[in-house]
């Protein structure tokens, strides 16, 4: 094979290639993408007129009249001078800014329809997914095509939703059955990582769902959702998504069972407390199980640490811009603080929603240690959620859940993400579920 004149074999052959997850992308993803960067761009240099404005303030004060003549004090100000060099500096990268991020938006917008069936991935839908845990609500306040709208899924690796209606179920799942097993992931994740991590790629049906559906003849299907936004928020839109697959399911609806891991379990819980507050829909009145696999139901301590952090920076006038940046976590996040579920009270006096009556309720808790009754193991849990938070358990009585003893276990040598699909995790579920589906 020759090579073309004036070109350098070996420049050739070392060519960088961009890297896999890019070549996933979708042209709205990197119109989101090209938004996202703009709001980024404006949002650090507002950041740094700030903190030069706070400079300035506390330099300006020990002049008394004569510096605030440098400093403008207007209501809303940063402090800096729109009509002096450094304003006028602010104001160029913000106006080629914005010019720059409409020019990409535009074009991406336009080109984006052509490509709205073209099938995603794995890959992306992690990208997608952990961009939605940290910023999904201001994603959809910002209308930014990166935004995940909650539906159902059957996790297939193309990320294809079901749609609700009895003709087009009934051809999606040939072979559902009247007991329906839904399946919600927690915070920055999506339904395709209920599998266990492959080597090639390939997505198939995850985890715990194929000896479940075997063993107890359920059929599974994969609740899909923005872990940024408020947990109550997505507690109202599932339980309008559940009661239109009760009634869009193609053969009658005899019993639902939840297994939710992490944040899901908070969301569920949520979506029943809806439920139970107004005229009982269709898909409660077949609710019968609820399995918690590491759900913070107290909280997670590390979302308490971002808390006072946010208080630590906005103490000080010089450091209170950069309060903004640790801010910029989801209210989805800011949720796990205490495990919030209901409006109404602030963090933890916020008013406890029990586990809901008539429905059989699991809990599954672990920890890294080997030795997980040990202070250690109980306080770390499985790295993000506490043994005693993933038990409903809380140190004032009056606000525990009732899990009976029979119905919790505490998995040792386990971490949170492990939940999602080791094999002790499922010989547990099946010696609780199926024996209930015998009539034991």
């Amino acid at each position: 094979m020759t090579e073309r004149p004036g070109t350098d074999p070996a420049a050739s052959r070392t060519k960088p290639r961009r890297p896999s997850w890019v070549r996933e992308l979708h042209l709205s993803d990197l119109q989101g993408l090209a938004q996202l960067t703009t709001q980024a761009t404006l949002g650090v240099a507002g950041l740094a007129e700030t903190v030069q404005g706070n400079v300035y303030k506390a330099v300006a004060t020990a002049f008394g009249p004569l510096g605030a003549r440098w400093v403008d004090r207007a209501e809303g100000a940063t402090g800096v001078r729109r009509s002096g060099i450094t304003g006028l500096v602010y104001g160029s990268v913000r106006g080629v800014t914005r010019l720059a991020g409409g020019t990409a938006n535009a074009v991406l917008g336009g080109l984006a329809p052509a490509q709205r069936d073209r099938a995603s991935s794995p890959q992306r839908e992690a990208m997608l997914s952990a961009l939605n845990g940290v910023l999904g609500d201001r994603l959809v306040e910002t209308a930014n095509p990166l935004a995940i709208t909650m539906r159902w899924r059957t996790a297939r690796a193309d990320g294809a939703a079901l749609t609700l209606n009895k003709a087009a179920l009934a051809e999606q799942l040939p072979q559902a059955t009247g007991k329906l097993l839904v399946l919600m992931h927690g915070l920055c994740m999506n339904d395709l990582q209920w599998a266990p991590p492959s080597t090639d790629g390939a997505a198939g049906m995850p985890g715990h769902a194929p000896a479940l559906a075997e063993a107890l003849g359920c059929t599974p299907i994969y609740l899909h959702y923005n872990t940024g936004l408020p947990v109550v928020a997505n507690g109202r839109q599932l339980c309008e998504l559940l009661d239109q697959l009760a009634q869009a399911w193609p053969v009658p609806v005899e019993e639902i069972t939840v297994l939710a891991h992490s944040m899901g379990g908070l969301v569920a819980r949520s979506a029943v407390a809806v439920a139970d507050a107004g005229p009982v829909p269709t898909w409660r009145q077949h609710l019968k199980t609820m399995v918690f696999l590491g759900t913070p139901h107290h909280g997670a301590p590390l979302e308490r640490l971002g808390s006072w952090v946010d208080a630590l920076l906005d103490g000080n006038p010089l450091t209170r811009p950069f309060a903004r940046l640790a801010q910029l976590r989801s209210q989805g996040i800011t949720d796990l603080r205490h495990g919030r579920v209901s409006d109404g009270g602030e963090d933890s006096a916020a008013p406890l929603v029990p586990l809901p009556d008539g429905v059989a309720c699991f809990a599954v808790a672990a920890s890294t240690t080997a030795q997980p009754g040990e202070l250690t193991g109980q306080l770390w849990g499985d790295g993000l959620v506490p043994v005693p938070s993933a038990l409903g358990q809380h140190s004032n009585p009056a606000r525990s859940l009732t899990f009976a003893s029979e119905r919790q276990w505490l998995a040792s040598g386990m971490g949170h993400m492990a939940l999602l699909h080791h094999p002790d995790v499922t010989a547990q579920l099946l010696r609780w579920l199926r024996p209930r589906r015998a009539g034991l």
